[in-house]
């Protein structure tokens, strides 16, 4: 009797797709994320279980059966870690209620903090954008490019949106009195993100190039009608360099990192961060208490009276 085949998933193809545009994963290393999620899935299959119903107990299962295959150490640990991006991505993506792996151990090698850019570096970037947007001697088609890419950026760094959230954007979003945007995630979760005069005044600019019937605010001859995410992390990354910046710096998802560091770097609670993100859970949030830790440390520095008296001590 034959073993029950893994079926396609567009989970992995979302996965595979974010990975090649926004982190730069080459071919090679594409391939064998494949591989490595055929495997798993095909082992979800083996013991009757669905995407959606894997749990931590479901992971174990597979570390085990990675065991009992005689898979190298290094090949084991590549495939668990595979997987768990995976599955990170999903919650993260709103496509799954909760990260199955979080409990689950596997090689230590630390939790690297998002890469953030600089409050200078984003304006950087931002101004970059305006200006190649508001040059008067360039061709029509440049033109339409530069304010879509100028409304893009203003609207990722206003809301801290996923970029799958960002390119689907409706058309409607940029409706004449919208302050606010009402997102939805691929979770199905509603959730308000207000809107900065800035983006408002971008997406102003862009509008004209969107044709009426379009129902998508940055459509594109794309299977989904809409840019795609790889298609805005390629010109993300032209836009960075031409405003000097390290392109490998540079991605859609760094950029919502920012808005949510910035914002807590700021003053802003981190319920309200965690709200704006979509989070369904505070622990990803959490992710930039590092952020926290150095504020906390500056109010006690600025603000605690016996910190007054160490100084004059001094």
């Amino acid at each position: 009797m034959s073993e029950p085949a893994a079926q396609p998933s567009p989970e992995v193809g979302d996965y595979l797709e974010m990975m090649a545009a926004e982190r730069g994963a080459g071919a090679n290393t594409i391939e064998a994320y494949r591989r490595d999620l055929a495997d798993y899935l095909a082992y979800l299959a083996r013991v009757g279980l669905g995407l959606g119903q894997a749990d931590t107990a479901t992971l174990r299962g597979f570390m085990a059966d990675l065991e009992t295959r005689g898979l190298s150490a290094s090949t084991a640990a590549r495939r668990l870690s595979c997987v768990r991006g995976f599955h990170k991505f999903l919650y993260a993506e709103g496509m799954a209620e909760a990260d199955p792996s979080a409990p689950v151990s596997g090689p230590r090698r630390g939790r690297p903090l998002p890469k953030v850019l600089s409050v200078a570096e984003v304006d950087r970037l931002l101004a970059g954008a305006q200006e190649a947007a508001a040059r008067p001697d360039q061709p029509p088609g440049p033109g339409r490019r530069a304010r879509r890419m100028a409304c893009l950026l203003e609207l990722l760094y206003a809301t801290g949106l996923r970029v799958s959230e960002l390119v689907a954007l409706p058309r409607s979003a940029a409706g004449r009195d919208a302050r606010i945007l009402m997102v939805k995630g691929k979770g199905g979760r509603e959730r308000l993100v207000p809107l900065t005069e800035t983006a408002r005044a971008a997406m102003a600019a862009h509008l004209p190039a969107v044709p009426e019937e379009s129902p998508w605010l940055f459509p594109a001859d794309s299977e989904s009608g809409h840019l795609t995410r790889q298609a805005f992390a390629r010109d993300l990354k032209e836009a960075a360099a031409a405003a000097g910046l390290r392109a490998d710096r540079v991605s859609p998802h760094v950029l919502r990192h920012a808005f949510a560091s910035h914002l807590l770097h700021n003053g802003a609670d981190l319920r309200i961060v965690q709200e704006l993100l979509g989070h369904a859970d505070i622990s990803t949030t959490q992710i930039y208490t590092h952020v926290l830790d150095d504020r906390l440390k500056a109010m006690v520095r600025d603000l605690h009276p016996l910190m007054d008296s160490a100084q004059d001590a001094a």
